[in-house]
């Protein structure tokens, strides 16, 4: 084994870390430390600069090993490494260590921050001097893609995959495609039609030779991984088929939230409290009618029901607001002498033009009342014969601090958005992680926003969490990009910190099989020893962990590496207790 020659760089992250920690004092600390070759700070690391600092120390001081001490690996590790492999080195001779999540943003006690950032860093250079080198693995791509929903997203990435020459299998559960788009009206903040939007991208998707579409169609499982996936498919009559493909991307959008479980909306027992969705079939007739077939005289749209609360849901549905504001330019239209009441708990205009739409919309003799969505949520009731209307909305509006009573003929509930029922089966079949929401989750939400720990798997649309046309669509391309740009060079890289299993000393127990997470694991009956699926595994180290005999070797976190990062944090205590002995 070469000569370890290490260079150190430390982070300021602005202010993030240097306001805490003392990053020259640990420079200088950490120069001392050997096999240490150079040792530097700098404001932004991860930065064009940051990189072309380590780039061109590694070739002109010829350094083999690197440590950065910055933020957390999972934001910009990757950045690191690409930046060793552009300077020539190998990108597991990196060692990352945190001191921004893990030390500046959890102290308030300068000097013990700065201590805790030593530490953390000798532990890395200490086990960085162990890293080997290792190779990247391929695979070979099956061209055809399956999409799983056929939604505004599934739809739009259907078409470009396809576009480019390549088979896609989509596959959609109900008896059209379209998803909830199917029953929408207008979209905002343009006032565009969604059907002449939707309609033509549905008969190219019929009439495409490339597509392949089943409707009315359940997935059944899914097995294999990236560039060779199997599924098998259940059709509406009762058939099924298998299928083969090299990539996936999960579509299958969201539902939306039941209101009934608000009790103080009265929605199921009051007739005229309706549902956003229930709205749009209600515009889509081009009739705003009450339940006896009237006008209504006072419209209310109440915003944030089911979002916003920790009761029910703790995120924002992000479409909601400027739906609402569709709402009442489309009330007013129709209904020019109605009032209209919008009845909102913060106004949420976060995209392009939604300001503007919120502005412009404001003027058109709408009014505004806010509630307090946490601890305070309107009440709904049934009008009093002396009353000029159905209902009456009690509430506390926030701004004025009054207590007031808001007729009401119609009330329109702006419903949360909440993931598909069967949202957890999907991800089991696919591989795919979830939040505590039933989300799924995106492997970086800021470097790879579509993509998920499964290599191949990817997430688009409204399954990811709330959003609008626009960025369902936007995330629909770049996932479709991803996958097109894997088809063409014919090979994709996996993962390459991989588990080893030493068959010598494997007892055959199959503990690993049992508590592996991504089913990377099988069994040799012949050999009796457990062999590991080198592309199906991320290198989590459950097995090893788990394995009684010592059997199973992490690639790039042996026991060596760790011991010997947990001997580099204890390198303080151990000169503590030596000046205490020898006092």
């Amino acid at each position: 084994m070469e000569e370890s020659r290490i260079g150190i760089y430390v982070c300021w992250c602005g202010t993030n870390i240097a306001k805490m920690v003392d990053v020259e004092a640990v420079v200088k600390e950490i120069k001392k430390m050997d096999n240490v070759v150079i040792a530097r700070d700098y404001k932004y690391m991860c930065s064009d600069p940051g990189q072309d600092l380590v780039m061109n120390d590694i070739k002109e001081h010829n350094l083999n090993r690197i440590v950065v001490a910055a933020c957390s690996p999972r934001i910009h590790e990757l950045t690191f490494k690409k930046a060793l492999t552009n300077a020539g080195l190998n990108p597991y001779l990196f060692e990352m260590a945190n001191i921004r999540e893990q030390v500046s943003w959890v102290h308030t006690d300068r000097e013990e921050a700065t201590k805790k950032a030593m530490d953390l860093v000798r532990a890395a250079v200490v086990r960085v001097n162990f890293h080997e080198p290792l190779d990247k693995l391929s695979v070979d791509v099956d061209p055809a893609t399956l999409i799983i929903g056929g939604g505004i997203a599934g739809m739009s990435a259907t078409l470009m995959i396809a576009n480019a020459g390549k088979k896609v299998f989509l596959i959609e559960k109900n008896k059209e495609l379209g998803g909830n788009l199917v029953n929408i009206d207008l979209t905002f903040p343009h006032m565009d039609s969604v059907q002449q939007l939707l309609q033509p991208k549905i008969q190219k998707i019929k009439d495409h030779p490339n597509i392949e579409l089943f409707l009315e169609t359940e997935i059944k499982e899914i097995v294999g991984y990236v560039g060779n996936f199997e599924t098998k498919i259940t059709t509406h009559e009762g058939k099924e088929k298998e299928l083969k493909f090299g990539n996936i991307i999960v579509a299958t959008g969201l539902k939306l939230f039941d209101p009934s479980k608000i009790a103080n909306y009265g929605y199921g027992k009051l007739p005229n409290v309706v549902t956003s969705l229930e709205f749009e079939k209600m515009l889509l007739s081009g009739i705003i009618h009450k339940e006896n077939g009237n006008e209504p005289k006072n419209v209310a749209i109440i915003h944030c029901v089911g979002s916003r609360n920790e009761e029910y849901h703790g995120y924002c549905s992000r479409t909601c607001c400027m739906t609402a504001l569709k709402y009442t330019n489309q009330v007013r239209s129709a209904l020019p002498d109605s009032n209209i009441f919008d009845i909102y708990a913060d106004m949420r205009a976060f995209g392009k033009g939604y300001e503007e739409f919120y502005t412009a919309t404001s003027k058109r003799d709408i009014m505004f009342l806010m509630f307090d969505q946490k601890n305070d949520l309107p009440i709904i009731r049934k009008a009093d014969d002396k009353d000029e209307c159905d209902m009456i909305i009690e509430m506390n509006e926030k701004l004025s601090g009054e207590s007031i009573e808001v007729p009401a003929d119609m009330v329109i509930l702006m419903t949360a958005m909440e993931a598909q029922e069967n949202a957890k089966d999907i991800a089991h079949s696919a591989g795919i992680s979830m939040c505590g929401n039933d989300f799924y989750i995106e492997k970086h939400p800021k470097l790879d926003p579509v993509a998920t720990t499964t290599d191949g798997v990817y997430i688009v649309g409204s399954c990811q969490g709330p959003k609008d046309i626009t960025d369902s669509i936007s995330q629909a391309w770049a996932a479709s990009a991803r996958i097109l740009a894997a088809i063409s060079t014919g090979r994709v890289e996996v993962e390459v910190t991989t588990a080893k299993v030493n068959e010598d000393v494997c007892c055959g127990c199959q503990t690993c099989i049992m508590v592996c997470p991504y089913s990377a694991i099988s069994f040799d009956k012949e050999k009796n020893v457990s062999i590991v699926n080198e592309v199906l595994c991320k290198g989590c180290g459950t097995c090893g962990s788990a394995c009684p005999t010592g059997a199973i070797r992490c690639r790039h976190f042996t026991d060596k590496q760790i011991l010997s990062q947990i001997e580099g944090l204890m390198m303080t205590l151990v000169q503590k207790s030596e000046i205490i002995e020898e006092t």
